[in-house]
C-alpha cells in the first residue's frame, strides 16, 4: 500500500468528512488525521450534515490527537514516513507548509500561507501592485480614510467584520469586539465593487482557474455571503492572478475573494484552500470531476489533470440562514434529488435541537441548497419551489 496521508484538522468540517476522507479511501490511501479534537471526528459526533453514507471514510484510518497549530508537533506526530501532509484548514496551512517541507513532501509554501493568512501581511506584500489602506484598529485616528471595515487580522467567516463610517463608530465596534476576542484587528479601506470569487488549483508549476462565482452579500454594516452564483471570471481576472503570484499561491487549491470597480480588480481576502460552505462540493459536480481526489493527487507529488471541460449550465449555492436566535425546531434533513432538469442538493449546517444565536456572519447558515441546471430561469423556478416545500422553525 503506498505510504499514508496525513490529514491536519481542527474542528470537523463536511469538506473534510465528506470530500477528502472519501477521497482518500476511493483513491486506495491509508489516511492519519492528526487534529486536536479527537472526539469531534468520530462518526457519532461529525458535522450535522449526512448527505453521502460515510462508513467507508473511516476504513484504514485513523486519528491521532496533536497540536495542529504547531509544526513541531505534526512533525513529531507523524510516526511512519508520509506520502503527503494536507490540511483544508485556513488556520492551519503554515504549521502544515512547515511539516510538509521537514519531510521534503510537496505543499505550499510557508511565507505564502503565513502572508495569506495575515491580512496585515497581505496588504503591505501587495502594496507595490495594489495600495490599500491598513492598520492597527487600535491605532487608526479620526482623519483615516472611512468608511473602513473593522476586521480580525486572521478572522473566518465574516465573523466580526463590520463597516464603520467614522472613528466613534470604530471606537464602538472594536471594544465590542474585544469583549468576545482578544486576537489583534484591522481597519482596511472599503473596497466597492461587485463581488466575485476566483477558484484556483495549482501543482507548483502551473495555476489554472478552474472558474468564478458572484457573491452577493448581507446589507452593511455586515458582511454575510447570502448567495453564490456560478459565473465566467470577470475580465479583470488576469490583475488577480498577478496579485496572487506576488504573494506565492500557486500550489493546491485557492479561494480568493475580490472585487471589480471601474476595470480595476483589488484582493479582499485569499484563503489558501478549497472554498468552503458546500460550494467546493457545487465545484466538485458543476466540473464533473473527483475535485477532491485532484487535489490530494496534487499533495503527493502528483501534476495537474489535462484542462478540465468548461462546465455548461447554470449553478447556485443558497444558504438557508437564521433571522432570529432560539432554539432549531424544525428542519429537513440531507438529500438529493431532481426537479426537472435541475439538481438539488441540501445538506444541513446545523439540526434540529441546536440552538441558534444570529450573529451577522457566515455562522448563521442553517443549511445550504446547491443547484445546478441548464440555464438561470430552470435554476431560479427549482430554488424558488424548494424553499416552498421545506420548513425552518426557530423557536
Amino acid at each position: 500500500m503506498a505510504a499514508p496521508v496525513y490529514v491536519v484538522a481542527g474542528k470537523a468540517t463536511d469538506s473534510v468528512t465528506h470530500g477528502f476522507l472519501p477521497a482518500a479511501a476511493r483513491l486506495g490511501l491509508k489516511t492519519i488525521l492528526l487534529t486536536d479534537r479527537p472526539s469531534a471526528h468520530t462518526p457519532r459526533n461529525g458535522p450535522a450534515s449526512s448527505e453521502r453514507p460515510t462508513p467507508h471514510t473511516f476504513q484504514n484510518s485513523s486519528i491521532v490527537e496533536c497540536n495542529v497549530s504547531d509544526f513541531r508537533d505534526i512533525i513529531a506526530r507523524v510516526t511512519e514516513t508520509p506520502g503527503g501532509i494536507f490540511s483544508n484548514s485556513d488556520f492551519l496551512q503554515a504549521p502544515t507548509a512547515l511539516a510538509a517541507a521537514y519531510f521534503g513532501l510537496p505543499g505550499k509554501g510557508w511565507q505564502a500561507a503565513t502572508r495569506t493568512k495575515n491580512k496585515a501581511l497581505m496588504r503591505r506584500h501587495l502594496a507595490a501592485l495594489d495600495p490599500v489602506f491598513s492598520a492597527d484598529a487600535f491605532a487608526v485616528s479620526a482623519d483615516a480614510p472611512f468608511p473602513l471595515v473593522l476586521k480580525p487580522r486572521e478572522g473566518v467567516a465574516s465573523e466580526d467584520v463590520f463597516l464603520v463610517r467614522d472613528i466613534r463608530e470604530l471606537i464602538a465596534r472594536r471594544e465590542e469586539i474585544a469583549v468576545r476576542r482578544g486576537d489583534p484587528l484591522v481597519a482596511e479601506e472599503y473596497l466597492p465593487g461587485a463581488l466575485h470569487t476566483l477558484e484556483t488549483l495549482g501543482d507548483g508549476r502551473e495555476l489554472r482557474v478552474l472558474g468564478s462565482f458572484r457573491t452577493r452579500l448581507s446589507p452593511p454594516p455586515f458582511f454575510v455571503e447570502e448567495r453564490l452564483e456560478w459565473a465566467p471570471p470577470p475580465p479583470e481576472t488576469p490583475q488577480v492572478l498577478a496579485q496572487l503570484d506576488a504573494l506565492g499561491v500557486g500550489f493546491g487549491a485557492c479561494h480568493t475573494e475580490f472585487v471589480v470597480h471601474q476595470g480595476r480588480a483589488r484582493i479582499i481576502e485569499v484563503n489558501y484552500r478549497l472554498i468552503g460552505d458546500h460550494c467546493d462540493f457545487l465545484l466538485a459536480d458543476l466540473l464533473g470531476v473527483p475535485l477532491f481526489e485532484h487535489i490530494l493527487r496534487i499533495h503527493l507529488g502528483e501534476r495537474l489533470e489535462p484542462d478540465v471541460p468548461r462546465p455548461r449550465g447554470h449553478a447556485v449555492a443558497e444558504p438557508i440562514i437564521a433571522d432570529r436566535p432560539g432554539t432549531l425546531t424544525v428542519a429537513p434533513g440531507a438529500f438529493e434529488t431532481n426537479d426537472g432538469a435541475v439538481r438539488l442538493a441540501y445538506r444541513p449546517q446545523r439540526r434540529v435541537g441546536d440552538v441558534i444565536a444570529v450573529t451577522g456572519t457566515n455562522r448563521d447558515y442553517l443549511g445550504t441548497v446547491r443547484a445546478i441546471g441548464p440555464d438561470a430561469d430552470q435554476v431560479e423556478s427549482a430554488l424558488v419551489r424548494f424553499r416552498d416545500a421545506h420548513t425552518w422553525t426557530i423557536a
